[in-house]
């Protein structure tokens, strides 16, 4: 799998695992897959940026913390300001630091 391309690689998934871990006083990213009702290799890839970390889990992440998503945002290096959705294909298009 390769790596998802982002401008001034500054985002980073790695401490916004590392703080729910912390928060929740989880062991290790299997606890954190439980927690969140996936497998473990979801997160590892989250993790390694091999995979976005979908809506879903951003959603239930907030859930289960009780951070807000801009708390959650502003953790995993995400400095965009707003998102819509493309008319086209229904996916989100950031707007704001990079667009």
């Amino acid at each position: 799998m390769t790596e998802i391309a982002t401008p001034n690689k500054k985002y980073d998934p790695n401490k916004l695992i590392d703080t729910v871990i912390q928060k929740l006083q989880l062991k290790n990213d299997r606890g954190v897959a439980k927690l969140l009702q996936v497998e473990t290799p979801i997160i590892t890839n989250v993790r390694n940026n091999r995979l976005p970390l979908s809506g879903h889990l951003f959603i239930r992440l907030c859930e289960v913390t009780g951070m807000s998503a801009a708390d959650l945002r502003d953790l995993m290096g995400d400095r965009r300001r707003k998102f819509r959705m493309a008319a086209a294909h229904s996916m989100p298009i950031a707007v704001g630091a990079w667009g």
